[in-house]
């Protein structure tokens, strides 16, 4: 494995071709989600441009509370996060996005540090090249090594890349959108690249009252079921689909028993919809639904109970005022080598 240096390292590399043209997948899994029952979309493909710039407004609604929540925990404790973390590690986050939030600790680690690895993994190759040159402009001692590629090939390019100390960062509750055996199973793989020193800090929001965990799923501006609807706006504009947005509703449902808020699309009537490029017509009747995303939430003891089930133990744990997000630092547990499972597609 190739070892951090400041001397010989160039400020930035980007390797992996990402997924945006991956246009026969995209028509692969919506084929088979619209023919199985229930019908099922992939909450991956929500992210296209249109898609995450409706999500960057949905994260400054007044219902959303998980963005602000993880941001007031990192603000107030990039200081004791940051010495948690041992001299010279590397900073490698899944799902990086536009790092926005990661920059607080990031600025923590370069304030006692002459300099920062930072390893952002996503799918998306034009965002790593955007939210990179971002940060090498702001903080001249930072050097990133962009990996845009799904997490599986993502993660297997960190083991050959990255020596050393690592610092592994998961934000925004990503974990949820998994249910909780594949979260456990996708966390033992992470655990089973990570040495006794290193360390997995994860954002996971925590089970609250309905009326609140609804209303961050279905705002009363409507944003979120933009965001939902341009699912069936993507696949109009890259399949040749014929949906017609009005005639779909969007949903949001806390599912007491599942631990998870459920997002759907209603058929407001019988109808049939064809999308061209798959040679597919999709019936629906009034009232069946598409399921677009399973958000789960988490007690504190459940949190636990992750960790220890994927080999790990928290070794600190930090909620916001309002006691509704938690972020907290796994540390692999002594003997613990768990393998890989599947790994699922950010």
């Amino acid at each position: 494995m190739q070892e951090q240096s400041s001397t010989t390292e160039p400020r930035f590399r980007l390797l992996g071709a990402g997924r945006e043209p991956a246009l026969e997948r995209f028509a692969a899994e919506v084929e088979a989600g619209l023919t199985s029952a229930p019908k099922t979309l992939p909450c991956a493909w929500f992210y296209d441009a249109r898609g995450s710039r409706i999500f960057e407004e949905i994260c400054e609604l007044p219902e959303y509370y998980p963005t602000r929540a993880e941001e007031e925990i990192l603000r107030t404790r990039a200081a004791e996060i940051a010495a948690c973390v041992p001299p010279g590690a590397s900073v490698v986050e899944l799902g990086s996005g536009s790092a926005v939030k990661t920059r607080i600790l990031l600025e923590e680690l370069l304030s006692r540090a002459d300099g920062v690895r930072y390893v952002p993994v996503d799918i998306s190759r034009s965002m790593l090249e955007h939210s990179s040159r971002a940060l090498l402009d702001d903080y001249p001692a930072l050097r990133v090594l962009a990996i845009a590629a799904e997490y599986g090939e993502g993660l297997h390019l960190v083991r050959r890349e990255v020596g050393g100390h690592k610092l592994m960062l998961w934000l925004g509750s990503n974990v949820g959108n998994l249910d909780r055996r594949e979260a456990v199973r996708f966390l033992a793989g992470v655990r089973a690249d990570l040495g006794p020193e290193d360390r997995l800090l994860i954002g996971i929001d925590l089970k609250k009252d309905r009326a609140t965990l609804e209303l961050a799923y279905d705002d009363a501006a409507g944003v979120t079921e933009r965001f939902n609807k341009n699912l069936l706006a993507r696949i109009n504009r890259e399949l040749g689909g014929r949906f017609d947005l009005d005639a779909f509703r969007h949903a949001a449902a806390w599912n007491e028993e599942a631990g998870r808020v459920e997002m759907h699309l209603v058929s407001a009537r019988d109808q049939s919809v064809r999308i061209e490029h798959l040679g597919l017509d999709v019936p629906f009747r009034a009232g069946e639904t598409i399921h677009t995303e399973s958000s789960h939430k988490y007690s504190l003891p459940e949190i636990d109970a992750l960790a220890a089930g994927s080999g790990f133990r928290v070794e600190r744990r930090w909620l916001d005022r309002a006691g509704r997000f938690a972020l907290q630092l796994f540390r692999p547990s002594p003997g613990s080598n768990h393998r890989a499972g599947p790994r699922p597609a950010p």
